[in-house]
C-alpha cells in the first residue's frame, strides 16, 4: 500500500516520462527549416479541416494545441506551419525510447507512443535512486535521438505524473514521500488529473483554490459537496494512489475511456474530454498501424446506468478528425444536455479491409446506433 501518510518506508519507485511535442519536436530535429518556428503536426494549411496532432512550444505561445481544429490553429497563430504526420517515423523514435526505459525496468506501463510510467522499485542495474535512474534517461534521450523529455519522479503514479509537467520542457522533478502532502495542499484545484472546469469553477465559488482549501473539508463534507467523487478528492489532495505499473496495458485494447472525479454536465467539457481520448486512440492506432470499420462511444451516467452508440464504415478508418467527429456525432444523437456524465470511452474495433463491393467509404452523416444496457 503506498500512503504518504503512514509512516511504513516500503514506498515503490515511480518515474513518469513525457516526451516534450514529440510529434513536432521529431520533426523539428529532422528539418532544420522548422526549428525556432511555429509548427504543428497534422490539420489542413488551409484551415479547412483536419486538427492538429501535436504542436511545437513556439505554437503552444500562441494557445495552439492538441486536437485543436486548423482554422482556430490558424486563427491564434497566422504564421503556423502545418507538418504532415509520419507515424513510421514517430514509432520508430518510440521505440528506441522504449529500449532505453528497459535498461533500467521491465515494469513500464505505455501510455502512448511519448508517454509512460516506469516502476524502479528494483531496477535492472541496481543504481537504486529514481531520480539518478531519470537522469540517465533523459541523458541517453537527448544523446541518442536528439530529443528532451520531462520527468516526473515519486512515491505513486498521480503524483509522479503531476511532477512530469511541472517543468516542461526538459525538466525533471521529484516529489517524496515527506513533501508529497504540502505539494498538493499549494497546488490550484485546476490542475488536479480529473477536475475540469466545471467542477473547478464550483469549487472556487465555494471559497476552494487550492489543494488546502480542500484539505479542510471532511470527507464527508466532500462528498456532501460533490457526491460520491468527494472521497476521490479525500484521498488525491493526500496525495494517495495505490495503482501499480501495469507493463501490458497498452497491448490489451485500442480504446481509451476515463471515468471522471465530477459528472460532466456541460457538452464543451465532454467534447474537450472526446478530444483528449480520441488523441490517445488515434495514437494506439498508429503504433499498431491498424484501421477500424466501428467507432463505439461508451457512455456511463451518473447513476450507473451504461449505454454504447457506434458507427460503422465501410472503409477503414483511423485518422484523428473522423475518429473525433464521429464520436460527437455519437454523442449528439443522445441529447446529452440535460445528462450527468461519469465515463467515457471511444473503441475502434471491426479491424480488416473494407466491405465487399465498396469502393467508397460510409456516409458519415448515415449513423448506425444500437443502444446496451448495463452496469
Amino acid at each position: 500500500m503506498i500512503n504518504p501518510t503512514t509512516t511504513t518506508t516500503s514506498y515503490r519507485k515511480i518515474i513518469h516520462i513525457d516526451m516534450d511535442a514529440f510529434y513536432a519536436s521529431v520533426e523539428q530535429r529532422d528539418n532544420p527549416s522548422y526549428r525556432g518556428k511555429a509548427i504543428a503536426v497534422g490539420g489542413s494549411p488551409e484551415g479547412r479541416g483536419g486538427v492538429v496532432a501535436t504542436a511545437s512550444y513556439e505554437a503552444r505561445k500562441f494557445g495552439v494545441r492538441s486536437a485543436m481544429p486548423s482554422k482556430r490553429a490558424l486563427q491564434l497563430c497566422p504564421e503556423l506551419i502545418f507538418v504532415r504526420p509520419r507515424f513510421d517515423a514517430y514509432k520508430e523514435v518510440s521505440r528506441k525510447i522504449r529500449e532505453i526505459f528497459s535498461r533500467y525496468t521491465d515494469l513500464i506501463e505505455p501510455l502512448s507512443l511519448d508517454e509512460a510510467y516506469l516502476d524502479v522499485t528494483t531496477d535492472k542495474q541496481q543504481i537504486g535512486s529514481a531520480i539518478e535512474i531519470a537522469r540517465l534517461i533523459k541523458q541517453a534521450i537527448r544523446d541518442e535521438l536528439q530529443l528532451t523529455a520531462s520527468a516526473g519522479v515519486s512515491i505513486n503514479k498521480f503524483v509522479a505524473k503531476i511532477a512530469s509537467d511541472l517543468n516542461k520542457p526538459d525538466g525533471l522533478t521529484f516529489i517524496g514521500p515527506s513533501s508529497i502532502e504540502a505539494f498538493m495542499e499549494k497546488l490550484p484545484v485546476e490542475k488536479f488529473h480529473g477536475v475540469g472546469k466545471v467542477t473547478a469553477d464550483k469549487m472556487k465559488k465555494m471559497g476552494l483554490f487550492t489543494g488546502a482549501d480542500l484539505k479542510k473539508l471532511s470527507e464527508q463534507e466532500l462528498k456532501q459537496h460533490f457526491g460520491k467523487t468527494g472521497a476521490f478528492y479525500y484521498r488525491i489532495v493526500r496525495g494517495i494512489d495505490e495503482r501499480e505499473v501495469q507493463p501490458h496495458r497498452e497491448t490489451k485494447s485500442l480504446g481509451a475511456e476515463d471515468t471522471f472525479p465530477f459528472d460532466l454536465t456541460a457538452v464543451e467539457d465532454m467534447h474537450a474530454e472526446l478530444e483528449k481520448l480520441a488523441l490517445t486512440v488515434h495514437t494506439r492506432l498508429q503504433r499498431y498501424d491498424l484501421k477500424g470499420r466501428t467507432i463505439t462511444l461508451k457512455i456511463k451516467y451518473s447513476d450507473f446506468r451504461q449505454i454504447t452508440r457506434n458507427q460503422s464504415f465501410q472503409q477503414p478508418v483511423g485518422d484523428l478528425e473522423t475518429i473525433i467527429s464521429t464520436a460527437k456525432q455519437l454523442l449528439a444523437a443522445t441529447w446529452p444536455e440535460d445528462k450527468k456524465i461519469r465515463l467515457l470511452g471511444i473503441t475502434l474495433s471491426n479491424f480488416g479491409e473494407a466491405v465487399p463491393g465498396s469502393d467508397k467509404q460510409y456516409n458519415p452523416g448515415q449513423l448506425s446506433l444500437f443502444d446496451f444496457e448495463g452496469e
